[in-house]
């Protein structure tokens, strides 16, 4: 069976194959790759049949990496290898992803890849993919993905307070001060999170989380007083739908 590993550190590349040619002595050819992008790319020429796989990447995280294979037929196994924490861990068990905590301990490495080729001998990868599909769906429900400089950041939604657009870019504000610039455009966050009761636009700046709101003030049109005591005008066209919004929460 051979091998791939996605990983953006490049001491992290080097221990675990070499603790896979170490252990793993059923492995054949191992590859590497430091991005999402160049691991599919490997993925797609040299038909690995377990991809070992970092969640925190650069450019893109490594749960978008069935977005590559939309059209495609998948007949790899998955298995995460990172210092995630216990939430998305608690997803991944729920759906039965193998996962590997680091640093990485040789047992749990043995088993993982002993359990990942009897999937692959059993052609059950199809099937174990399901899991995977289902394991991100619930993520996605926990968890807000920020595309940040250094990689990608997961929140809990009731951490955010609210989105503010800045041209094509995006400030988002959390709770404990915390501020992240994001290079995308609101839009997208509406777009995102159109579906979330708990979200809603008053303003064609804004995004707010309705439990973030500390006080609707009457005043001067009507504007709404943050958790971080930012003011945020409501736009005439939607305060008939903010006081619907309200209404939900008020029962």
């Amino acid at each position: 069976m051979n091998v791939l590993i996605v990983d953006d550190e490049n001491k992290a590349l080097k221990l675990l194959t070499t603790l896979l040619r170490e252990n793993c002595p059923q492995l054949k050819e191992i590859w590497t790759a430091t991005t999402l992008k160049e691991g599919v790319a490997v993925i797609k020429k040299d038909k690995p049949k377990l991809v070992f796989l970092d969640i925190e990447m650069p450019e893109h995280s490594g749960l978008e990496i069935l977005d590559f294979f939309k059209d495609e037929s998948i007949d790899f196994q998955i298995i995460f290898c990172t210092a995630y924490n216990e939430y998305a861990l608690e997803a991944f068990k729920l759906s039965a992803v193998d996962y590997i905590l680091k640093p990485v301990d040789i047992k749990e490495l043995k088993d993982a890849v002993q359990k990942a080729q009897d999937i692959v001998s059993q052609k059950n990868i199809g099937e174990h993919l399901i899991h995977i599909k289902n394991a991100f769906q619930l993520l996605s429900k926990r968890k807000l993905a920020l595309e940040v400089p250094r990689g990608v950041i997961f929140v809990d939604y009731k951490d955010v307070l609210y989105f503010e657009a800045d041209g094509m870019y995006t400030h988002v504000f959390l709770k404990d001060n915390r501020k992240e610039c994001i290079a995308k455009p609101l839009k997208y966050f509406a777009d995102q999170l159109k579906e979330n009761t708990f979200f809603y636009r008053p303003h064609r700046s804004y995004v707010v989380n309705v439990e973030a709101i500390k006080e609707f003030n009457k005043k001067d049109g009507g504007f709404l007083i943050m958790g971080n005591d930012k003011k945020i005008t409501i736009s005439r066209d939607k305060k008939e739908a903010f006081f619907e919004v309200m209404s939900i929460f008020m029962q």
